[in-house]
């Protein structure tokens, strides 16, 4: 069982950090009225404004924000500006220690996912994958439920997703438990044949992705389907693929298609549809944590993230 970081208190400073790309710093500042409202204070990283190339900072600065927001007491969670790319740059010089004896709020999605992953393979920690403040929080697009799910910050609470926030699809039918892991497809791809691949064995793997046409995601899941990383999960939790219509070529295989090849003929309960992911709403949750799918009644119910 993961360590569960302890809950969010009203007063409590958060730190923000950029450990991929340089996040739109007007998008950041628009995020900061929503932390008021949940009661937060926040501190900045050193290196969120700073811009080496693509990257927010050179790896050294974007690695010593992350090590100094979770050594620092007085850091209650951390909440990530925005993803982009990067992250994996630095994983193998991440003091996962300190994370493990330092256990609190980690909170981000896309390029996050090469530090969910570290974290929850090394410092045996639970983390949230959600909506980050410059790519989404800070945007008048954020949408009332994105807002309401960082309540499970706050209050330990039983997350529980149905058709009655989107329409869910049926790939394979059954019901499992498991440890719910995964993320940004491109990013578990990338982290194959690494310290960093993810440990899928007997857990439902979470996959989402943006802007990746048909092909590129039969590329990654076939990646992953001779890694072994399909065939140990024990059911999928198919999230959120928006802008992946085909641009190069005219006749294609769909994206449905592409799931029922790798996916569905695995015959593990399997659904799609989840607003998880590059999308409004978007519906967080904790990686790590024990989850239960229902691909019979199109359910999924996840336990508490924090204590």
């Amino acid at each position: 069982m993961k360590i569960r970081p302890k809950r969010l208190q009203k007063g409590d400073t958060i730190g923000i950090i950029a450990p991929s790309s340089p996040p739109n710093l007007e998008n950041l500042k628009g995020s900061f009225a929503f932390l008021e409202e949940l009661g937060l204070s926040y501190q900045l990283g050193k290196s969120l404004e700073n811009v080496h190339g693509y990257l927010a900072g050179t790896d050294e600065e974007r690695l010593e924000d992350l090590h100094e927001m979770f050594a620092n007491p007085n850091i209650a969670g951390i909440i990530c500006a925005g993803g982009g790319y990067g992250s994996a740059r630095y994983t193998d010089q991440i003091d996962f220690q300190l994370m493990h004896e330092n256990p609190k709020v980690f909170w981000g999605y896309s390029d996050i996912t090469f530090l969910h992953t570290g974290m929850n393979l090394y410092s045996d920690i639970v983390t949230f994958h959600g909506p980050m403040l410059a790519s989404d929080v800070g945007k008048s697009t954020f949408s009332e439920l994105s807002k309401k799910m960082f309540q499970q910050l706050f209050n330990p609470m039983e997350l529980f997703y149905t058709e009655a926030i989107s329409p869910l699809t049926q790939v394979s039918p059954g019901i499992v438990r498991g440890e719910l892991t995964g993320g940004n497809l491109s990013l578990l791809a990338n982290g194959v044949g690494t310290k960093y691949e993810v440990d899928t064995k007997g857990k439902l793997l979470l996959i989402e992705d943006v802007g990746e046409e048909p092909y590129k995601v039969d590329g990654m899941l076939n990646q992953l389907r001779q890694a072994g990383i399909l065939d140990a999960a024990a059911g999928f939790v198919i999230g959120d693929f928006s802008g992946a219509e085909p641009k190069k070529r005219p006749v294609t295989l769909s994206l449905d298609e592409v799931f029922d090849h790798y996916i569905g003929k695995l015959g593990k309960p399997a659904v799609k549809g989840f607003k998880i992911g590059h999308c409004e709403p978007h519906f967080a949750v904790p990686l790590g944590m024990e989850a239960e799918l229902d691909a019979n009644n199109l359910s999924l119910t996840i336990l508490p993230g924090v204590e």
